[in-house]
């Protein structure tokens, strides 16, 4: 617990135009103190405009050791986001600098970003729209038309590979949709929702139709899905990643999609954001990569932006939440 704090902060948003292009205000900060807000920094932008703040918000600007040695006056640090990785958590604490995330804001939208990507692959929604809109139906000799066989999910067995908020939320829209649900977590199954089946890593990869990432990223998990986890697949079976990028390794899906050793591949995320145009996974007809906005629900940035203001006013009482 700290120290309550006294007087008006200097408030500085690093990188606020994802968190808030327009459609939201800051001004709520304001009760705090003085509050300026960038829509982007570059890196040798970020000593200069935070110099002088008391407090500083960021999403993916990184605060080192090395950033946070030349700003002597900095006391708080809110990361818009919940992962924690652009800010280096030891040398935060070494300084005395409070550090706190957003937790579980983005469970609902992410969830339904997993279900869209899964139910636009199964269905071919995008195909089937483009092709009525090019006149394919109204040329059609029959009322209808399809080109494969079209699933329902009460026929597919999901695998889920952790289970946090959004692997668990997940899981309970799986079996209302009556899909047989196994999951990879090192939670017990008492923890888990009613009706899902623990089992290991390798009993998921080979018996789902479609797995869904959802474990943190960690020097274990880094690749996690590569050439030697994706031959333990069906080739038939879907993945589906909004978790983080580097759980699986790209250049290896790309293959296994154009080689059929991999049904489909679905993500919001990628290794490296924005990814460079030669990104292999770009020339996959079956890559369906959507660009990291499974969080930005309106919804959903309304629960980061009221959350951050509670963070900064437990800090400013004394009694820091959410402090990572």
């Amino acid at each position: 617990m700290g120290k309550a704090w006294l007087g008006l902060m200097k408030i500085v948003v690093m990188d606020g135009h994802a968190a808030n292009p327009g459609d939201l205000s800051w001004d709520i900060f304001r009760q705090f103190g003085e509050v300026v807000v960038y829509e982007r920094s570059k890196l040798e932008e970020v000593i200069p405009r935070a110099l002088g703040a008391d407090a500083v918000f960021t999403n993916k600007v990184v605060f080192d050791d090395a950033v946070m040695a030349q700003l002597p006056e900095l006391k708080y640090i809110g990361i818009l986001a919940t992962g924690t990785n652009v800010v280096d958590l030891d040398a935060a604490r070494k300084r005395g600098i409070t550090v706190t995330n957003i937790p579980a804001y983005s469970t609902d939208s992410v969830a339904q970003l997993v279900f869209a990507h899964i139910l636009n692959i199964l269905n071919r929604i995008d195909v089937y729209a483009n092709d009525v809109r090019e006149g394919r139906w109204a040329s059609n000799p029959d009322f209808c038309y399809w080109y494969e066989q079209i699933h329902e999910l009460s026929a597919l067995t999901l695998g889920i590979v952790g289970m946090g908020n959004i692997g668990r939320k997940v899981a309970e829209i799986a079996l209302a949709f009556g899909m047989k649900v196994n999951v990879f977590s090192s939670k017990e199954l008492s923890q888990l929702p009613l009706g899902v089946v623990k089992k290991s890593l390798d009993e998921i990869l080979a018996e789902s139709d479609i797995v869904s990432l959802h474990c943190p990223l960690t020097p274990t998990t880094k690749s996690l899905i590569r050439k030697e986890t994706i031959e333990k697949m069906k080739p038939t079976a879907i993945l589906v990643n909004t978790g983080r990028g580097p759980l699986v390794d790209e250049a290896d899906v790309a293959e296994a999609l154009q080689n059929g050793h991999l049904g489909a591949y679905a993500a919001d995320v990628m290794v490296q954001e924005p990814p460079r145009a030669d990104n292999p996974l770009f020339a996959c007809s079956n890559a369906y990569l959507t660009p990291h906005l499974a969080w930005g629900t309106i919804e959903a940035r309304e629960r980061l932006m009221a959350i951050a203001v509670e963070n900064v006013r437990a800090f400013i009482a004394g009694k820091p939440q959410n402090v990572v």
